[in-house]
């Protein structure tokens, strides 16, 4: 599999609403995405990057490539995945959506590049 399905580490509830504590520790850096529908996201790689995400609002399909092998999933509010270095990672937003993506790394801390590399096809 291309792909790991997370769990966040706490979540909580009561008449106020939902807490969702997503991580503790393990991640660099955290970025918002706001993807609109229609749109085609991604279509890229990292060489050194670990990258999760939290669908914090929407839904989309990912298409995820790695060496020949091609998986394909459809994801909605509320799941959490991961995605390991050198996975060519592709979104194709169906509605409205919000991504919180976190890297290990963090994509400028490898010299004076980002670790983000374009898929060759």
């Amino acid at each position: 599999m291309l792909i790991q399905f997370l769990k966040p580490d706490f979540e909580y509830m009561d008449e106020r609403g939902k807490l969702v504590q997503l991580v503790h520790d393990g991640w660099k850096q955290v970025n918002v995405t706001e993807s609109k529908a229609g749109e085609v996201r991604g279509n890229h790689y990292h060489k050194v990057n670990r990258e999760a995400f939290y669908v914090v609002k929407g839904e989309f399909d990912l298409r995820l490539e790695k060496n020949g092998e091609t998986e394909n999933y459809h994801l909605t509010t509320g799941q959490m995945f991961q995605i390991e270095p050198y996975v060519v990672h592709t979104f194709e937003f169906k509605m409205d959506s919000i991504l919180l993506g976190l890297y290990d790394m963090g994509v400028e801390n490898v010299g004076s590049e980002k670790d983000i590399y374009k898929n060759i096809e």
